[in-house]
Parts: C-alpha cells; structure tokens; sequence
C-alpha cells in the first residue's frame, strides 16, 4: 500500500491568506525553517489497483499533480479512482467543484449525513450533477468497504465514528444536543497483498480507548495535529474558541494527543491537518523538538509511506 500527503496544513493552507501569525510571516519573509502547505488531503492506493483520494480540499488541483507518476495514455485521464469524505466541511469537500472537469462521473464515498450537508446545505452535489455527475457510495461507522468490486483494488477499509459537530452551515439542522450523527468518520485501510494497516483521522476531538487500541493495532496512523495548545488561538487574539470547542484535541498537556501517542507501538505515527498558528510548524521549534523526541513525525506535503 502506498500513501501519500497531498496536504498537510489545516483549513487556510500555510501561510492562510488573511493571517499575520507569526508562522504565516515567517512563510512570507522565505525564512528556511518554514516552507508553503497546502490544506489537508491524503491518496492512497493498494499493492493492485488505481490512487483514491481522501477528502478533497480547495488545493486538490495541484495536489493531484502530484499522483501523475505515469505515462498518460489518452488526451482525458483521471489519475484517481474514486474520493472518500471523512465530514463535509468546506475544507474537506470544496474541491469537488474542480473535479467538475471529469469526463466521467466522480466515484464518492460518504456517509448519510455529509451526503445531506452536500445536497441540502453546501450543495456541491447538486452542482455535479449538471456537469460530471456523481456515483454515490454510502458508507456508514462499522462498514467495511472493498474496493475490489470497483477497481480490482487490494485496499480494504474499515469506517469509524468520530465524537464531532457538524459543518457551521449545518448547525441549524441538528439535534438539541448540538452533534449531528456520523458528521464525521475515519478511515482505516488495510492491503490484501501486503497486509500494512494504516489509520487516517484528520479530525479528533477526543481519543477514547476504541480509538486508542485502533491506533495501536496500524502499521502507521496520520491523525489531527491542528494546535498544540487549547487556548492557542485566544492567546493570540485569532478567536475566542478554544480548540477543544473546534471539536480538536490538543497535542500538548497530560491529556493531549501527543502524550497518547507516545505510548502507542505503531511503526510510523505522523501528524496532518496542522494549523497555521501551530509552532511545530517552524523545524526548530521548542514544541518541534517536543514532538520528535516522543517518536511523532509532522507530515508534510508530499511524503510518501509505503506498508
């Protein structure tokens, strides 16, 4: 199995266009310890069969550049097989409008809920309709998807629930209890051929043991590293939410991500979906240096993992 980061930064990409952080600066200024991200995207392909991508974000066009690692064989190609949505947030879904261009209808996997919040509320799959169409797939938290069927792919992955909210333009619609069910999943795929397990959650608001053990149990995880601090917004003047009430689990403190993860036996454990405010964005950070010493990698744009 193969998998790529098409992009690692959070919603905004690396530097976000109306951010002064310090960590945008330093990304304008072309200092050397910080470089250009792009929002948060992942390709994954079996031992057999074609890439699918995971979420598609408002860079997907120049993310996609970066599957094109053959020969093209006619005028129209589509170096992807099919998409999966981990949620429908605008981060995660708006380049589904650049897919438009397919010359075939876009293969989508999601559950019922991103599927209503992509028809009723931010109605992309509307709009696809009239151009490509679309050929949904539903997909629910205990599922089991196999590709083969569709691609004589090897990848077969499992689907998860995430404690999560739903997409602002959705939080009219929801329960009294303010979750809307199944807003968001994760993703844990696993090769036939090769037998490498790898667990993809962009998005974690808690990590409960089921999700601990899950984690503990893949070859390799790539999970939410959007903020080291609850308050790091509020400190810097950014938002009054913390990043617990954005439905994201902090890396630092004793209940932080980092701290769990530490104690994990997975081979490769990487953090993805990194805020612009984040300081392990900048190589030779304190909080950097934190991070790598506890066995943690921060993707980047472009890393390939092979299981």
């Amino acid at each position: 199995m193969l998998v790529r980061i098409l992009g690692s930064a959070a919603g905004g990409g690396f530097p976000q266009w109306n951010c002064n952080c310090p960590g945008c600066q330093s990304v304008r200024e072309g200092k050397n310890t910080v470089h250009q991200r792009t929002q948060s995207s992942l390709a994954v392909r079996g031992t057999e069969g074609s890439w699918y991508l995971i979420n598609a974000s408002p860079d997907v066009r120049q993310q996609l550049e970066r599957l094109r690692d053959t020969v093209p064989t006619s005028i129209r190609s589509n170096p992807i097989a099919g998409v999966l949505l981990t949620d429908a947030e605008i981060d995660h879904t708006a380049g589904l409008m650049i897919l438009r261009e397919s010359a075939e209808p876009l293969a989508i996997y999601g559950t019922n809920s991103v599927r209503k919040a992509l028809t009723d509320g931010f109605s992309i799959l509307r709009v696809l309709k009239d151009y490509c169409g679309v050929v949904w797939s539903n997909i629910e938290p205990g599922s089991t998807v196999d590709l083969n069927s569709d691609d004589s792919s090897s990848l077969e992955i499992e689907v998860f629930s995430l404690k999560s909210k739903p997409p602002k333009y959705m939080r009219s619609d929801v329960r009294g209890d303010g979750n809307h069910h199944n807003s968001v999943v994760g993703f844990t795929f696993r090769d036939r051929i090769s037998g490498g397990v790898v667990t993809y959650a962009p998005a974690l608001s808690e990590l409960s043991d089921s999700i601990l053990e899950r984690l503990d149990k893949s070859d390799c995880i790539l999970v939410d590293g959007t903020f080291w601090q609850n308050d790091e917004l509020v400190k810097l003047g950014m938002s009054t939410r913390t990043s617990e009430a954005m439905g994201h689990l902090p890396l630092s403190g004793d209940n932080g991500s980092l701290n769990h993860l530490a104690k994990l036996s997975s081979k490769r454990k990487i953090f993805t979906h990194i805020n612009n405010s984040n300081p392990i964005l900048v190589a030779n950070s304190a909080e950097r240096k934190i991070v790598e010493a506890a066995g943690v990698e921060v993707g980047d744009d472009g890393l390939t993992i092979e299981f």
